[in-house]
């Protein structure tokens, strides 16, 4: 190659210039970039407010809010050892010492004493009113409000729970739960029993003042089965119609019942002055609740103050708390001691008294004279024992049982089947 040419082909170069920046397309990107942000947050702010309430029922639900309530088993007393102790007078110091003439100052001391439990375990009654509308001969509305005293069982965190008689909300529109600050705050039915007449109320911890909420407690359920002839205790709620009252007395007899359908209860009688209308509860000196007072319950005949035994309710007042209903078969029942086994040549088991008009039990064909030998697979001799099968099963569970008829030739076993029911 000639020195002209080398020149010539080095004097062409390359040379690669930048592209010029398009403001306007700066601009629109720009612009499209805070648009889609906008929306964004618009889109996020929307879906954060509308999963929030969600969300944080979610991570605030406590892990477990089933209620649980100890059942009670009857203590038998030392025979041995009480008799041991008559016999060589080792509490006849005690006795004497308790048997002194108190002076006033002493008496009012102790009653100090009463009272002091009485007010504490107050902390646990309220009073509900239901209120329902109905109108007069002339076609004019006007509201009618039912009362009763109730008494908180449980606290699952989120809401208190608490026990009353059905009658009293009974077609309500509303219910109103009062506090021992004189607080008011709306209530809901959670469920109720319509055989004994218990109703569990739920009342949400967000609408309670932080105030009220230091001042109530739940109550303790005691156990009933030990307590005895000439116990001392309180009554509280409204025995004699005044809300929030305090009573006390002396238990005069635990040998009573009553018999509603599928379960007998044992009824704890006081000294204590008393009303049909009353309601509440009895405590003992612990300030635990034996005893429920209960309208339907109350004896007519006597001023004094009778209350169904806590005890054999635990486990139906378990069951409300949970929402759960009580499993039903309608039948009246008593049981067939050995006493009366021989007597009256009847089978030992649990003797059907009366059965409930349109009840599983009579679909099933159970009549009155039979005897219940067994239910479920289980062999029962009580009827407590009966009550105890019963409780175990689920409303819809069909259940086979065992009775005696009595016909021309004797007693012969016939096995029924029954659709365990509710009663509302």
């Amino acid at each position: 190659m000639s020195e002209n040419e080398k020149e010539e082909f080095a004097f062409i170069k390359e040379k690669i210039k930048n592209k010029p920046l398009n403001k306007r397309r700066i601009i629109l990107k720009t612009a499209f970039t805070v648009v889609l942000a906008v929306i964004f947050g618009l889109v996020s702010c929307f879906v954060f407010t509308w999963m929030r309430p969600v969300m944080e029922e979610w991570l605030n639900k406590p892990e477990d809010t089933k209620v649980s309530i100890p059942k009670d088993e009857e203590v038998q007393p030392d025979t041995e050892e009480e008799t041991n102790s008559t016999e060589t007078g080792v509490d006849e110091p005690d006795v004497e010492e308790g048997l002194k003439e108190l002076t006033p100052e002493e008496y009012q001391k102790l009653q100090s004493k009463l009272y002091a439990i009485g007010s504490e375990a107050n902390k646990s009654i309220v009073t509900v009113t239901g209120v329902t509308s109905d109108v007069d001969w002339f076609n004019t509305p006007y509201e009618r409000q039912g009362q009763a005293s109730g008494v908180i069982i449980a606290d699952t965190g989120q809401e208190l729970l608490i026990m009353t008689e059905r009658k009293v909300i009974s077609g309500a529109k509303s219910i109103h739960v009062t506090f021992l600050d004189n607080s008011t705050v709306e209530a809901e039915l959670k469920n109720y029993d319509g055989n004994t007449g218990i109703a569990i109320l739920n009342v949400k911890r967000s609408d309670i003042e932080e105030s009220t909420l230091g001042r109530i407690k739940v109550a303790v359920l005691g156990n009933s089965l030990q307590t005895t002839q000439g116990s001392v205790v309180l009554a509280l709620g409204s025995p004699l119609g005044t809300n929030f009252s305090i009573l006390t007395g002396n238990i005069t007899s635990t040998s009573n019942s009553i018999s509603t359908f599928d379960a007998n209860y044992n009824v704890l009688t006081t000294d204590i002055v008393g009303s049909s209308q009353g309601s509440g509860v009895l405590v003992n000196l612990s300030g635990e609740v034996v005893g429920i007072v209960m309208q339907d319950y109350s004896s007519g005949d006597e001023n004094t103050l009778t209350a169904i035994s806590v005890s054999q309710l635990k486990d139906i007042i378990e069951k409300l708390s949970n929402g759960q209903d009580i499993p039903y078969l309608g039948l009246k029942l008593t049981s067939v001691t050995s006493d009366i086994e021989k007597e009256y040549d009847i089978p030992k088991g649990v003797y059907i008294k009366s059965v409930g008009i349109d009840s599983p039990a009579m679909a099933a064909g159970l009549q009155s004279g039979d005897v219940i030998v067994k239910i479920a697979g289980e062999n029962v001799e009580t009827a407590q024992a009966y009550k105890n099968v019963l409780s175990e099963q689920t409303p819809g569970d069909v259940v086979k049982i065992t009775i005696k008829r009595q016909g021309a030739a004797g007693y012969v076993e016939i096995e029924c089947s029954a659709t365990v029911g509710v009663l509302k």
